[in-house]
């Protein structure tokens, strides 16, 4: 990551006012991902894309919006989005929350398949910041032309975190701003081998760290095709002990030949003894999954916030379309801070969906295309 801001940072152009749009202005989105195929593509279904996100209900605070999340379906068609409601049903997670993850399709039989974060455990009355990987299946139907999950079923959880290669966040949360992580469950099919992989967002255990800010990229291997059953957890993926205590969002897929792994990281949560990066979408690129991977443009940052508005998007995803998804944060504050102003806080957080990005991918190197609306 050196040399990081020796040479201009890319970046996307500055969000305006009329990016900032809700379905519902009761309402906040962030974190949002797309419905794919077991093969990573954004499945199509009667002409539309879906999507999930969370969702809260909008409050003064933004930053309690962590505390109730739900997961909620929303629908692309012709450019225009639609809210579908909440994922899960009442009651369904095992979490007092439900966090970030991924969701696949089958397109034969319209089977969806959610892997997610289950936050806290169901009726607990302070929320904690345990985080546990869950999965499970529901049929996908069209009401009137809005898709709608049914049968929710099968719920696993996906993996048994024992301390011993990621750090158990029951024992070990952290603290606000800094919590530890064992979140974040995203699907990839290796083509090479055909074997199915959970890659997390987590932080390295006690006893193997040097650091408080220990954040690394976990992996679990499927045991059985479609991931249905309980993965075994590998060594991790990628290791920033020393560097920061975040990865978030961690994600993988192959294009012409090369396994590209993307994932986002705040500003807040570098090291400061360290090497130092702003809040963006890093990656890495590696000829196989298990690598050896190099940092994608030689210091791993491939999208950073405009330095004129650091703050305006965050949680990227890259899709094997080279678009790049994410939500509109905290944005027209013009050098101003919002944690020193409530008002500012709560007025100017945009807890929508950003405009898209796209990229260009050769070998190590990326570039930003374009921005759209």
């Amino acid at each position: 990551m050196r040399g990081i801001f020796d040479h201009p940072l890319p970046c996307p152009r500055v969000f305006e006012a009329q990016d900032i749009w809700h379905f519902d202005p009761s309402q906040t989105l962030w974190d949002i991902w797309g419905v794919q195929t077991d093969a990573g593509d954004l499945a199509q279904v009667d002409g539309a894309s879906l999507w999930v996100m969370l969702c809260a209900p909008r409050a003064q605070d933004p930053d309690m919006r962590h505390t109730c999340a739900r997961l909620r379906l929303l629908m692309r068609r012709d450019r225009v989005w639609h809210d579908c409601g909440n994922l899960l049903p009442d009651g369904f997670s095992p979490g007092s929350r439900e966090w970030s993850g991924s969701t696949r399709l089958d397109l034969k039989t319209n089977v969806m398949t959610l892997w997610f974060t289950a936050s806290g455990r169901r009726g607990e009355e302070v929320c904690s910041f345990e985080q546990r990987l869950f999965h499970a299946q529901a049929d996908l139907v069209f009401t009137r032309n809005v898709p709608v999950t049914r049968n929710w079923r099968d719920l696993t959880q996906s993996v048994i975190n024992t301390g011993q290669l990621y750090t158990d966040v029951a024992r070990t949360p952290g603290i606000p701003g800094r919590i530890k992580g064992f979140r974040d469950p995203y699907w990839f099919r290796d083509p090479a081998n055909g074997q199915g992989y959970l890659l997390f967002t987590a932080s390295k255990p006690e006893h193997q760290s040097t650091s408080h800010y220990d954040g690394v990229i976990g992996i679990a291997q499927a045991s059985d095709r479609y991931g249905l059953k309980p993965f075994e957890l590998m060594p991790a993926l990628i290791d920033a002990d020393g560097l920061t205590n975040e990865l978030e969002r961690p994600h993988v897929f192959v294009y012409h030949g090369l396994y590209y792994l993307f994932w986002s990281t705040q500003k807040q949560v570098f090291n400061p003894s360290g090497v130092q990066g702003p809040t963006g979408l890093y990656g890495m690129v590696a000829p196989s999954l298990f690598g050896p991977y190099q940092p994608l443009n030689g210091t791993g940052l491939v999208l950073a916030n405009p330095s004129e508005e650091p703050l305006q998007a965050y949680a990227w995803q890259v899709l094997p379309s080279l678009e790049v998804v994410s939500f509109v944060d905290y944005w027209g504050l013009k050098g101003r801070d919002p944690r020193a102003d409530h008002v500012l806080k709560a007025r100017q957080f945009g807890g929508s969906i950003a405009p898209s990005s796209y990229l260009e991918l050769h070998g190590a190197k990326t570039r930003i295309v374009s921005t759209g609306s």
